[in-house]
């Protein structure tokens, strides 16, 4: 079985990083092995400048693992599909969170706040929605949660894709 994968979207400045850092915290606690994706534009480079990695990088390497005794990162071409490169990297955790991936078709939790600047949630006729973090009026139909419940929300993913 694959592991699944959940994205929480929303605009700019809802508050998605807050809510997965204390989401990731809580289901962390209970003994969940949490994968946790942020979605980054092309261009993005870990590498720095003049470094080792960099350098065999730029001398044709495809893929670049830097160890530590207790962590490891990899830069690697890779042109599979966001689910499959999430899937793939992170088949080893219980679930995955993702931060962004509204275009995918995965299970989204929309985090929609009245005073951000975005006037309007974005995945109200989504069929992936799951679920709504909001101070808003908006009722989709799905489960709405308030933006400090993340004791709920938590409990949510859990009893919906954790334990089934």
């Amino acid at each position: 079985m694959k592991t699944r994968i959940i994205t929480i979207v929303g605009k700019s400045n809802s508050g998605k990083t807050t809510l997965l850092e204390k989401v990731i915290a809580l289901l962390t606690d209970k003994g969940y092995k949490i994968g946790s994706v942020k979605h980054a534009h092309d261009g993005f480079e870990m590498d720095k400048e003049g470094k080792d990695s960099w350098r065999h990088r730029k001398a044709g390497a495809r893929a670049t693992l830097v160890i530590t005794e207790n962590k490891i990162a990899m830069v690697k071409d890779d042109t599979t599909s966001y689910i499959e490169k999430m899937q793939s990297y992170l088949s080893d955790m219980d679930i995955i969170l993702a931060e962004g991936f509204k275009k995918q078709d995965l299970p989204k939790i929309e985090v929609f706040r009245t005073q951000g600047v975005h006037k309007e949630p974005l995945c109200m006729k989504d069929e992936n929605l799951i679920a709504f973090v909001t101070d808003s009026d908006y009722k989709p139909d799905v489960p709405i949660f308030g933006l400090e419940d993340i004791n709920h929300i938590a409990n949510f993913i859990e009893f919906n894709f954790l334990k089934n």
